[in-house]
């Protein structure tokens, strides 16, 4: 797994934020009041929502952040079980690219307006 120092080699983090790992070190190394990072202000939860469209909002919301790329190298190398971390969703310590909905998955899948198909071929 990278590291925040694997990181900053590619020149991706500030030197000062090169061996930071731990949220709170990496606040700490940044904490400054002109900074504005998405996930201290506003609705904490949706940074570990289970619903997947607000955990894809909550990527968004990271696309801008000065310390994103010092965040995701830290919960890397943490193994963050769950959430949004860096603009990228955990889950079980690892990346993955959208998180599925809560149940099972459907057997097969839904056709929809299958009624419009047979209109359109009329």
């Amino acid at each position: 797994m990278p590291s925040a120092t694997a990181f900053a080699s590619e020149g991706a983090l500030p030197d000062e934020l090169s061996g930071t790992t731990g949220v709170a070190e990496l606040l700490d190394a940044v904490s400054s009041p002109d900074l504005d990072l998405p996930c201290q202000s506003g609705n904490a939860d949706l940074w570990f929502a289970e619903i997947p469209a607000e955990l894809e909002h909550a990527k968004v919301l990271c696309g801008d952040c000065p310390v994103r790329s010092a965040c995701l190298a830290g919960a890397l190398a943490r193994r963050e079980p769950w959430g949004v971390w860096g603009g990228e969703i955990f889950e079980r310590g690892a990346v993955v690219a959208r998180k599925r909905p809560r149940g099972r998955p459907r057997k097969n899948p839904v056709v929809e307006h299958a009624t419009a198909g047979q209109r359109s071929a009329a």
